[in-house]
């Protein structure tokens, strides 16, 4: 049920976002030179994916989870994007996809061993990634690797239609920070 709700709500937001995602593409080849951002992520059975979104940073920052990363890396643009969670709008294609859900603990990368471990071992990769959820609207993000994993593995256990349209709203209607960055 919760897949049917995926489909219908990315195809929706896809087409009626087409004009906002088209004017952000343009507004970001003029920030960065390369409006969208690609990486590879950890998906669901611990499968990679290409997740998508519109890029926060300049071009040549590393590729390290946001919370290493400096936050002198993130863009003017890039820091109305995040504030607004805009930059998240492509990760629709992935939802649409089936590579994600709008609901589902946040992909993380490869290299955050201390992450997939945990995950692993409390059964996350059993469901698909998600855009926003229990953990995001709760600001637990990636710096605190078994404190996420196990409000993920809660967020699964108990999630059905009431808590993924909750999750929802509450993302769409701004609690939870997104991704912390490095401040130095």
């Amino acid at each position: 049920m919760l897949r049917l709700f995926d489909v219908v709500f990315s195809l929706l937001g896809l087409t009626i976002g087409f004009p906002v995602l088209v004017l952000l593409t343009i507004i970001g080849l003029f920030d960065t030179g390369s409006p969208i951002f690609r990486q590879i992520r950890v998906g669901r059975h611990q499968k990679p994916f290409t997740l998508v979104k519109f890029r926060t940073m300049s071009v040549d920052t590393a590729s390290v989870a946001s919370h290493l990363a400096s936050s002198s890396s993130i863009t003017p643009f890039g820091h109305f994007l995040r504030r607004s969670k805009l930059d998240e709008l492509p990760q629709l294609w992935n939802v649409l996809t089936g590579d994600m859900s709008l609901v589902g603990p946040r992909p993380g990368l490869f290299n955050q061993t201390e992450l997939t471990e945990a995950r692993a071992r409390l059964g996350v990769f059993d469901v698909r990634p998600g855009i926003t959820g229990l953990s995001q609207i709760n600001e637990i993000d990636m710096s605190t690797p078994e404190r996420l994993a196990e409000s993920d593995a809660r967020m699964i256990k108990t999630l059905n239609a009431y808590h993924y349209f909750s999750y929802i709203v509450q993302t769409v209607l701004g609690k939870g920070s997104g991704d912390r960055v490095n401040t130095k």
